[in-house]
C-alpha cells in the first residue's frame, strides 16, 4: 500500500482530510471459516484543493484488488436492465452496425456487451479478473482480454486496427490509480468519430446522501464534473454531454469524444455552474460529512442493540463491498447479524470481510424467518424489496440504513 502525499490527478499537495474510516479489510475479500483473519489497512478520504478531486489517501496495488473478483454484475437485475436500455439507445443514436467495434473496459461477466453481440455488433471486453472473463465467455460467448487496461493495451489494439466506435467504462474510472493516464489510453483507442460512455458515482450525491459505504480501497477517486474537466483536457478529449442518473445512488453519465469534435451540450456548462454554486472546489462543502457518518453509526448500532435486547433475530441482505464497509466501520458483527443472504453463488459459503457473519443463499430468509433484514445493497433497494415480497408478507421487516434509518 502506498500513502499519497499529492493528488492522483493534478499532483497538488494540498490534501484535506474529509473522513477517516480507520483500519478496514479489503471490502470484497470474503473470508472462509478456516481461513486467516482479514488483514486490515488504513482508509482515509481526502480532498484536493488544486482540482477538487475527492480521493483515498492510500493506493492498494490493483492486482491485489481485482485479479479474482467476486462481484458478478449479472446477478443484479437493476444493472442488467440499465445496460439493456443504454445499449438500445446507443445503437439507435450512433447507427451502429456490424462494421463497428464496441469495447467495454471493466466488462465484468459480459452483462452489458451481451446486448450488442445479440444485435450483431462486434464486441471486446477488457477485464482483469480471470474468473469474470471466463464467466463472460461461458454465459454469453463474449471475447475478453484478461488484462488491466493501460496505454500498452490501447496501443496493441490500435496497431491491430481495433479502434472503438464506442468505449464503455461503467463504475471503473474511479477504480484506476491514475485517472489521467487512463483517459489518455482511452483516447488512443477511440476512433476519431467515436464516443466514450463513462459512468461514475457523483460526489454531490455521495455527500448529500451520507454514502460513506461507497468508500473502499478499490475506489480511488470520487468525481465532480469540475474535477473531471482537467482530466479530459490532459488527454485531448472533450466532454460532449453529461446526465445525472439515479444508478448507484446517484451518478454522472458522461459522453466523451476526441477534442475538436463538435461542441459541448449546454448541460455541461449548466452543471459546472451549478457545482460552482454549491462549492465543488470548496473544502467547506465536505466539512460536515464525517460528523454525519458518526451520527448515523450511533443511531444504527443503538437500534440493532435494542432489537437484540428484545430477542429479535436480524439478518442482512447483500454480501456487498458497501455492506462490508458499513459493518466494519460501525463495529457490527456476528453478535448482531446472524447471517447475510446473497444471490451470487461465488459469495455463498463465505464470510463478510472482517467479521464472522456467514453468507448464505436468499432462500434462508423464508426458511429461518429473521425478524429484521438489514439492507446492505441500498443502490438496488427497489429490486430487493420486490424480490422479498414473500418474506415481507410473512411479517419480516426491512431496515434501510443509508442515508437515514428507515424500517419498512
Amino acid at each position: 500500500m502506498m500513502q499519497r502525499v499529492a493528488c492522483r490527478s493534478c499532483g497538488a499537495e494540498e490534501l484535506d482530510l474529509v473522513l477517516s474510516l480507520g483500519l478496514q479489510p479489503l471490502a470484497n475479500a470474503l473470508g472462509t471459516a478456516d481461513g486467516p483473519a482479514s488483514e486490515r489497512f488504513p482508509l482515509d478520504l481526502v480532498f484536493c484543493r488544486g482540482c477538487g478531486l475527492m480521493q483515498t489517501a492510500q493506493t492498494m496495488p490493483p492486482e491485489r484488488l481485482f485479479s479474482d473478483y467476486p462481484y458478478f454484475t449479472s446477478v443484479a437485475d437493476t444493472m442488467v436492465d440499465h445496460a439493456r436500455q443504454l445499449v438500445g439507445r446507443l445503437i439507435s443514436e450512433r447507427a451502429l452496425t456490424a462494421d463497428d467495434l464496441v469495447i467495454e473496459i471493466g466488462s465484468n461477466d459480459g452483462y452489458l456487451l451481451q446486448f450488442y453481440q445479440a444485435r450483431g455488433i462486434p464486441v471486446l471486453g477488457i477485464e482483469p479478473s480471470a474468473n469474470l472473463v471466463e464467466a463472460a465467455r461461458r454465459s454469453y460467448g463474449i471475447a475478453s482480454l484478461a488484462r488491466f487496461f493501460d496505454q500498452d493495451v490501447a496501443e496493441e489494439l490500435r496497431q491491430a486496427g481495433r479502434r472503438a466506435a464506442v468505449i464503455h467504462a461503467h463504475n471503473v474510472f474511479g477504480h484506476v490509480p491514475s485517472p489521467r493516464a487512463f483517459a489518455g489510453a482511452m483516447a488512443r483507442l477511440l476512433r476519431p468519430d467515436g464516443v466514450a460512455v463513462i459512468e461514475v458515482p457523483y460526489v454531490k450525491d455521495l455527500i448529500d446522501g451520507v454514502q460513506f459505504d461507497t468508500i473502499y480501497h478499490e475506489h480511488f477517486s470520487y468525481f465532480s464534473l469540475t474535477s473531471l474537466e482537467p482530466i479530459w483536457a490532459a488527454a485531448s478529449l472533450m466532454l460532449a454531454d453529461v446526465e445525472r442518473i439515479a444508478i448507484h445512488g446517484g451518478s454522472l453519465r458522461l459522453l466523451v469524444v476526441p477534442a475538436g469534435r463538435g461542441t459541448a451540450s449546454p448541460r455541461v456548462a449548466a452543471l459546472l455552474a451549478e457545482e460552482a454554486r454549491w462549492g465543488a472546489t470548496d473544502p467547506a462543502f465536505y466539512a460536515g460529512f464525517a460528523s454525519g457518518v458518526t451520527r448515523l453509526g450511533t443511531e444504527l448500532r443503538e437500534l440493532l442493540l435494542e432489537l437484540k435486547r428484545q430477542g429479535k433475530r436480524i439478518a442482512g441482505y447483500g454480501a456487498s463491498a458497501k455492506g462490508s464497509v458499513l459493518l466494519n466501520h460501525f463495529g457490527i458483527g456476528h453478535e448482531l447479524i446472524d447471517f447475510v443472504v446473497d444471490r451470487a453463488p461465488a459469495k455463498q459459503g463465505r464470510l463478510i470481510p472482517g467479521t464472522l457473519i456467514p453468507v448464505v443463499p436468499p432462500q434462508a430468509l423464508v426458511e429461518r424467518m429473521p425478524d429484521y433484514l438489514l439492507l446492505l445493497v441500498r443502490n438496488i433497494a427497489t429490486e430487493i424489496l420486490a424480490q422479498q415480497r414473500e418474506y415481507r408478507e410473512a411479517g419480516g421487516r426491512i431496515i434501510i440504513p443509508v442515508p437515514r434509518i428507515e424500517i419498512l
